[in-house]
């Protein structure tokens, strides 16, 4: 796994270089140096980072489909009210 991805994962939900390390076990600067590409994870730990990858995309794909659905329940009431403001003229 690249440096650029595990950046990548760690932003992506929301944490830390401490607070990654945490989920590891690992001390900060060893969280650092995957970072920087001067060690790698093991592929144990390559397999967590990938879950959490996952789980944020699932996350992420969840969220956009609720915001659409939000957004489409909107203007469904929104035609609705003015359906109605229409009958009353």
């Amino acid at each position: 796994m690249a440096p650029e991805d595990i950046i990548a994962i760690r932003k992506s939900i929301g944490l830390t270089q401490a607070d990654f390390a945490r989920l590891f076990d690992a001390h900060v600067m060893t969280i650092s140096k995957w970072e920087r590409g001067v060690v790698t994870p093991s592929p144990y730990q390559i397999g967590l980072m990938e879950h959490f990858r996952q789980k944020v995309s699932a996350e992420q794909a969840r969220a956009r489909t609720e915001v659409k659905q939000l957004l489409i329940n909107a203007g469904v009431i929104a035609a609705l009210i003015w359906l109605l403001s229409q009958t009353k003229k």
